[in-house]
């Protein structure tokens, strides 16, 4: 019998490691987005390698894609608290946005 490749294998990692840059561009919520649908993928097609085993060649590329969501997921959450600690202690949203302007600002990164 000819092995076949996984179907969301690929797709899996590929949002497995956009969830990183997405941790760092949408204070963790883009992460947490990504990294669960990889998840979910990967659960997918872990039950249909587990109905036949001997049928797909790539599940040692499952087991990396399925551990790099789950760090993906753990920063999205880290990301998520410290925004939130932030905005806590800026004095509430438009501190955090008079913070986060200032910092762009030292970057020299344009706002408009």
């Amino acid at each position: 019998m000819e092995q076949q490749k996984l179907p969301n294998v690929t797709i899996a990692l590929i949002l497995s490691i956009v969830s990183f840059l997405c941790c760092c561009c949408s204070a963790g919520i883009g992460g947490l987005l990504c990294s669960g649908i990889a998840l979910f993928l990967t659960k997918k097609d872990e039950k249909l390698y587990l109905e036949n085993p001997e049928g797909y060649s790539n599940y040692s590329q499952l087991k990396t894609t399925k551990i790099v969501a789950i760090i993906g997921l753990a920063l999205a959450v880290i990301s998520i608290i410290l925004s939130i600690y932030q905005i806590s202690t800026a004095g509430g949203w438009d501190g955090y946005i008079e913070q986060q302007k200032e910092i762009y600002e030292q970057l020299g990164i344009p706002l408009e």
